[in-house]
């Protein structure tokens, strides 16, 4: 069947969701502020231009909100339509890095294609088309996943299909958010429980297995539940953002005052930018961040049950999708910044410094905007 789209199309039918919009644009800014602040030293010491960080991420957000307001005026039929070839074209994008001398390695992972002005990080496209594609699946065969085995099996071996490949970057923190948001997609459409105690177990197992073949994973998972026995070694990271909480406080020491940042904490601008909020916001503003970042998602789980309700299938697991990756990532981030889990290398979204999930965040944002403005009686898809 041809698709045709007409320039109506690219009007949406109705007002996006005010408050989901805001409430990201504040953690955006937020996120400005913050990336600003924690970088001042390593930009100094590595490019001696103190705010260069900052006017890298002032560029990722410029692309960020165009490749946001170009996924919003996007008709969601287009992209149920192409969802496939979207799919494939990000699986080669992960493939093409893998060639010796294309990728670019950065501590000893291969995640990254240079593109001069920027790298680009295709595992987060392929987490963006991965749900794209499930949702255009469920639409097609919602049946069989609710009734039949193999509807549950299919999605999962394209996820399998996907993990080979980030498992040879390495790329382990994706690999989890992915498979759990996949996981999570099929349980909302209806897959029946059971089927998880399968996949679970295997994925728990698989996870077990590649933690005991390298040891520094053991290594990561033996440093959180006592991180100060080796506060020079493996645990020195996730100790010095413990020191960041602490020094914080309730009403934090200022922003742009955290010692933290002065070399003490690596990766302060990324990873570990959470701890430089609770120390310099204190316990008040890290719960107020969090609340923020709730609320998000609430509403993001709100606009995809509104368009389950008004019979738009594509568009309801396209948003419980990307709700479930932001909120996934935003768990496993908090989690490492307080010790609850291994440092993953995934960073926070909004927050954290990174072109290619800023962007992708954005545009997903901007997906289920339009979702929103189209849950209105006689909207398809």
């Amino acid at each position: 069947m041809k698709l045709e789209i007409r320039r109506s199309d690219f009007m949406p039918l109705g007002i996006p969701d005010i408050h989901f919009i805001l409430a990201a644009c504040a953690l955006a800014c937020l996120g400005f502020l913050l990336v600003a602040s924690s970088s001042i030293e390593v930009a100094s010491d590595r490019f001696g231009q103190p705010f260069s960080f900052a006017m890298k991420h002032a560029f990722f957000l410029l692309i960020a909100s165009i490749a946001g307001v170009i996924a919003y005026l996007i008709p969601t039929r287009s992209w149920y339509h192409y969802s496939t070839y979207f799919l494939l074209l990000s699986m080669a994008l992960l493939a093409f890095i893998l060639i010796p001398g294309v990728g670019l390695t950065v501590k000893g992972a291969t995640r990254w294609l240079s593109l001069g002005i920027f790298n680009l990080q295709p595992s987060e496209i392929t987490k963006f088309t991965m749900m794209l594609f499930l949702a255009s699946y469920l639409v097609r065969r919602l049946e069989e996943v609710r009734q039949k085995f193999s509807g549950f099996v299919k999605p999962m071996a394209v996820v399998g299909l996907i993990a080979i490949l980030l498992l040879m970057e390495p790329d382990y923190g994706t690999l989890l958010v992915l498979s759990c948001a996949v996981m999570g997609v099929l349980l909302l459409a209806g897959a029946p429980f059971t089927q998880y105690v399968v996949f679970g177990s295997a994925l728990f197992l698989g996870l077990a297995i590649l933690a005991v073949i390298e040891p520094y994973r053991i290594e990561r998972i033996e440093t959180i539940f006592n991180p100060w026995a080796v506060r020079f070694g493996a645990g020195y990271q996730l100790t010095q953002a413990l020191l960041a909480f602490g020094r914080g406080g309730l009403f934090g020491m200022g922003l742009g005052n955290s010692v933290q940042k002065l070399f003490y904490l690596p990766e302060a601008h990324t990873d570990f930018v959470f701890a430089i909020l609770a120390e310099e916001l204190g316990l008040i503003g890290a719960l107020i961040t969090v609340g923020f970042m709730t609320f998000i998602v609430w509403r993001g789980l709100l606009i995809g049950r509104r368009a389950e309700l008004g019979g738009r299938p594509f568009a309801a697991y396209l948003v419980y999708g990307l709700v479930l990756l932001i909120a996934l990532q935003i768990l496993i981030n908090l989690a490492v910044n307080t010790g609850l889990a291994p440092t993953t290398g995934l960073t926070l979204p909004l927050l954290s410094y990174g072109g290619s999930s800023l962007v992708m965040t954005a545009v997903s944002l901007g997906v289920i905007a339009r979702v929103s403005a189209d849950n209105l009686p006689g909207a398809q898809l």
